[in-house]
């Protein structure tokens, strides 16, 4: 209880040094300036402006966040000095001075960064905007719009509402994004987002010099690469525009409820992801853009035609042909299509309508902003170069032309919410296909009269005969509901990555809801998948003869044609490793709270190893395998790789070692040995994790190499194992259960099995006051050194994902 509250007391203390060094202001003027530990805050409280470090980073930078939201997380918007960070910034300064100019000093009073005004002014002064928007302005103008400097036309990689991103085409200065280097580094990295206003304008995503994205050209709703509204204009959040005159190409976005936080972000990975924040989860829901494999930047060739729910995803526009077939039959789709019958200008020519696409690239083409559809077919038509057209303004009623010359490049299948394009053919199409037509059907007449009566009733007796004996194995095999392959697709909207929550080496999960509003999760087998139709079974046999409140609940499962795919309630907050592991999201939950967890863990492996109809040993228990609910009760997930041993059994061996690095017993990686007790190991690990919040592989410490297991050994034999307990619980702390846990878990990874205790025991010991037995050395302890880490199978960092592997035993 002294050490808890002694934490505390510190904890208080050096909040309060903050209190008192940490003071604000709304601006500042002529030859003032703010330090390390003052901030600007915007007049509506909404933004920040100060000096920051990014997480796992000592750089120092000057930069804009939301003040709101800073007790949940930090979201930093936007950075000055991003290619000049500071390394000390005990002396750092950031001024106003004459002419009008907001200059960052070092310690050495060297300028850092600093800005350039449009003009000389008496007595500037820099104020932040409850926009979001840095400005510089005089203090003698009455004007609020009179700006001598704005952040807003220098972004870093985050579009605020109201700030125009594009081209002022008058002066040359152009507005984009530029992801962040790495999450801890804001250099300007090699991804940036642009309006480009060549052709027409559209919104490009570039890699450096090269496209890499294109959601399309404006068409007066949205970029014409949009499949559907977001779901943020379709609920009326918040409204785009775009302006296209003489002086300027700009998109930008503003706010319907101003109560709302909203932005859009580029990360580093090439995604424009739109964040809004959500006030019952404290966090920020995402939304990427692209949104799937379609949308990488001309994909599939000059006139293909990219399908996402197809395999293979590209194929050609209907009329056209691969103009390398034998690339094109071997996935390489580089060259695309050309026409099936070439087209000569001076000769007699036709255009065919395509529905339902993403317009081409826009970067060779011409408009019209008047002309009606008739008359640019007219146009299009005369002009040997045009190759297509389209409507150019689809708000209301299809306005003006969008003319393209050349090859069309990046075209995409957008089913219900595409546009349509006219491309220029052969006049011999349309007369071979009218033909084409009447001969398919007069062919067809004929084999219906002959073959109908043998062929249906064949068919009929084989399919009925295939039906029967599929349900009949089904049935014998699974026990389990079947669900139909359209009701999960309606479920999931299509697979949306909009509904994606996850990803596997089973391939990726995704929620959906049904008809009657229960809420699902789906996990779909990859074709890519390194496990298939055996680990599917394995995990419906297993699972399905389960029922406990700590295990998931399979639903039912769905295996029709290529799909393969399991159904379970759906978890609302997700794994365990997304809370203790999270640096945000760890600070939502209390000791009591990991101590429940803790418990229930136990009590859903006690019930695998005991009280089940069969003996379940589950051979990879981690963090990121138990899930929580509404309730944040665990559940334990993932029985793919789970075994099963008879009566009184309790394990076997193997020649396949499968798992997680930091949660396997010695025995199994070694020998290959594994039993319940290999489990006892893993979960002893787990229990060590959710006290201290660190991971068991990667985890280090100042004063010395040891992994998790050892840094707790350590502790626990120098009396010391309160220090174990991750901060951000210890002011809910129960003296008692910290302990007590801690000691179950070091019982639990002891080298020995035999010397493990079983759950029933581990159950009864977190449960009861009594005397605990002394724990021995845990089983992987060892000291590490730098050549062992750098050479190691999985490469640990404070923050590595986890992988369920499979290795063969060296025997």
């Amino acid at each position: 209880m002294e050490s808890c509250f002694f934490l505390l007391l510190l904890l208080c203390f050096c909040s309060s040094i903050h209190k008192i060094f940490t003071t604000t202001t709304d601006s500042i003027n002529t030859n003032q300036f703010i330090t390390d530990g003052e901030t600007i805050v915007s007049s509506g409280g909404t933004f920040e402006l100060g000096f920051f470090s990014p997480s796992g980073s000592s750089n120092q930078y000057i930069g804009i966040w939301y003040k709101k939201i800073l007790p949940y997380v930090q979201t930093v918007v936007w950075v000055a000095n991003r290619e000049n960070p500071l390394t000390n910034t005990s002396s750092a300064v950031l001024k106003v001075s004459k002419p009008g100019t907001l200059a960052l000093f070092n310690d050495k009073n060297e300028t850092i960064w600093s800005t350039n005004p449009s003009m000389s002014v008496q007595n500037p002064a820099a104020v932040l905007l409850d926009s979001g928007n840095l400005v510089i302005k005089d203090a003698n103008d009455g004007n609020p719009e009179n700006f001598l400097w704005q952040s807003f036309n220098f972004p870093t990689d985050t579009q605020l509402p109201g700030m125009k991103l594009g081209k002022n085409l008058k002066t040359g200065h152009e507005a984009y994004l530029s992801a962040w280097k790495n999450v801890d580094d804001p250099t300007p990295g090699e991804i940036t987002l642009h309006i480009d206003p060549t052709g027409y304008p559209q919104a490009l995503i570039r890699r450096g010099t090269k496209v890499s994205g294109r959601a399309g050209s404006w068409n007066g709703l949205r970029w014409s690469g949009e499949p559907t509204p977001p779901v943020q204009v379709q609920n009326r959040t918040y409204a785009l525009q775009f302006v296209f005159n003489k002086e300027e190409v700009s998109y930008s976005f503003s706010l319907i409820n101003s109560s709302l936080l909203s932005r859009l972000v580029l990360n580093k990975d090439g995604y424009a992801q739109r964040s809004t924040w959500m006030d019952q989860t404290k966090s920020w829901q995402k939304l990427n853009i692209p949104l799937d494999t379609c949308d990488t930047y001309s994909l599939c060739g000059a006139y293909g035609s990219c399908i996402m729910d197809s395999f293979p995803v590209c194929g050609c526009l209907e009329k056209f042909v691969p103009k390398y077939p034998q690339q094109w039959e071997k996935g390489d789709w580089s060259e695309g299509c050309v026409r099936r019958k070439p087209y000569h200008c001076n000769k007699e020519h036709v255009f065919l309508k395509y529905s339902g696409i993403k317009l081409p690239d826009t970067k060779h083409s011409q408009y019209d902003k008047t002309m009606t559809l008739e008359g640019c077919r007219q146009i299009c038509s005369r002009n040997c170069s045009c190759t297509a057209y389209s409507s150019l303004n689809i708000s209301n009623g299809d306005r003006g032309c969008l003319f393209w010359s050349g090859e069309l490049i990046d075209i995409k299948k957008l089913f219900g919410r595409g546009q349509d394009i006219y491309i220029k053919m052969d006049s011999s199409e349309l007369v071979s296909e009218a033909g084409s037509n009447r001969k398919k059907t007069e062919i067809l007449a004929v084999s219906f009269l002959l073959l109908t009566g043998m062929i249906l009733l064949g068919l009929i007796l084989i399919l009925y005969i295939w039906k029967k004996k599929k349900k009949l194995k089904l049935k014998e095999e699974f026990e389990l509901p079947q669900f139909q392959l359209s009701t999960i697709t309606r479920a999931t909207n299509n697979f949306s990555v909009n509904n994606k929550i996850g990803e596997g080496g089973f391939g990726p999960v995704y929620k959906g809801v049904l008809e009657q509003r229960q809420e699902i999760a789906v996990k779909r087998l990859s074709r890519t998948s390194m496990q298939g139709l055996d680990e599917l079974k394995n995990e419906v046999i297993y699972i399905a003869k389960l029922q406990h409140r700590n295990l998931v609940r399979l639903l039912g499962c769905c295996i029709q044609g290529e799909e393969k795919m399991l159904i379970y309630e759906y978890m609302p907050n997700k794994s365990l490793d997304s809370y203790i592991f999270d640096q945000t999201k760890k600070k939502l939950l209390d000791w009591p709270q990991h101590f429940h967890i803790i418990n229930g863990i136990a009590r859903g492996l006690l019930y695998l190893h005991q009280d089940s109809r069969l003996r379940i040993i589950h051979r990879d228990l981690k963090a990121s395998n138990v899930l929580l609910d509404i309730e944040m009760n665990p559940k334990i997930s993932d029985f793919g790789m789970a075994r099963s041993v008879a009566g009184n059994e309790m394990g076997a061996k193997t020649c396949n070692v499968v798992g997680t690095h930091g949660y396997m017993s010695p025995e199994y990686v070694v020998d290959g040995i594994f039993s319940v007790k290999s489990d006892v190991f893993s979960f002893g690990v787990l229990v060590l994790e959710i006290v201290s919040g660190k991971r068991n592989r990667g985890f280090v410490h100042q004063d010395h190499n040891l992994n998790l297991l050892g840094h707790a050994w350590k502790l626990y034999k120098d009396d010391r194992s309160l220090e174990l307990i991750d901060k951000h619980v210890a002011d809910s702390c129960n003296i008692s259960q910290v302990l007590r846990s801690i000691q179950v878990g070091l019982l639990c990874v002891q080298r020995h099995p035999d010397d493990r205790p079983s759950m029933f025991s581990v159950v009864q010991m977190l449960a009861n006051e009594n005397l605990l037995p002394k724990a021995k050395e845990p089983g992987f302890f060892t000291e590490r050194n730098v050549f062992d880490e750098a050479n190691s199978v999985s490469h640990t960092g404070s923050s590595k994902i986890e992988f369920t592997i499979t290795l063969l035993d060296p025997r």
